[in-house]
């Protein structure tokens, strides 16, 4: 079949999607993650491949004996939907293949600051914020959360308490102290 003939929809669905979306990583670069990130994300690509996919493959096989497959809805949307999920176990089985599992509990009772550590800091203004420095696939802003990799947290690796770090961001650099470095308890 000719190239001119290709819907322009199905290339752009798996050309390139499933590269991770990782800001500041190179490639071949570690990727570290606590037991607990690294367990929820083998959680997920198992239930993606033991309960999701074969209850699609189910749904697109149903459909697809029904007749005409241009204009069955259920068809259409099982075969968009078995992309994204072979796309994100493609994903996931690539993340954790080159995982890192770090306890961060190693450092309990220390004042310097490794990945794992939940770092209360004092900007110049007075305002303190506490932070997590968890892996780039664990990360979740709401929380609290930072990556590794991201310019706060590399900001923040290796310096004590008590020490004053420089954050360089778009409108010149701030100053941050480290007031507390917080470790999970071992075991």
């Amino acid at each position: 079949m000719s190239k001119a003939f290709t819907r322009e929809t199905d290339q752009d669905d798996d050309s390139g999607a499933d590269q991770p979306a990782t800001a500041g990583q190179a490639p071949g670069e570690k990727n570290y993650i606590t037991r607990a990130g690294y367990d929820r994300l083998r959680a997920e690509l198992f239930q993606l491949m033991d309960e999701e996919r074969p209850r699609i493959v189910e749904i697109v096989h149903w459909a697809a004996s029904n007749g005409d497959r241009s204009e069955n809805g259920d068809y259409l949307y099982g075969k968009k939907r078995l992309r994204e999920i072979d796309r994100r176990i493609r994903f996931l089985t690539r993340r954790l293949e080159i995982a890192e599992v770090v306890d961060p509990s190693i450092h309990h009772g220390g004042d310097q600051v490794f990945f794992g550590a939940s770092v209360t800091c004092c900007d110049e203004d007075g305002r303190e914020s506490t932070v997590t420095i968890l892996g780039i696939d664990e990360a979740d802003s709401a929380q609290g959360q930072i990556s590794w990799v991201s310019p706060v947290a590399r900001a923040l690796l290796k310096a004590r308490v008590g020490d004053v770090v420089h954050l360089a961001v778009p409108g010149g650099a701030r100053e941050l102290e480290i007031v507390e470095v917080r470790y999970p308890a071992p075991g």
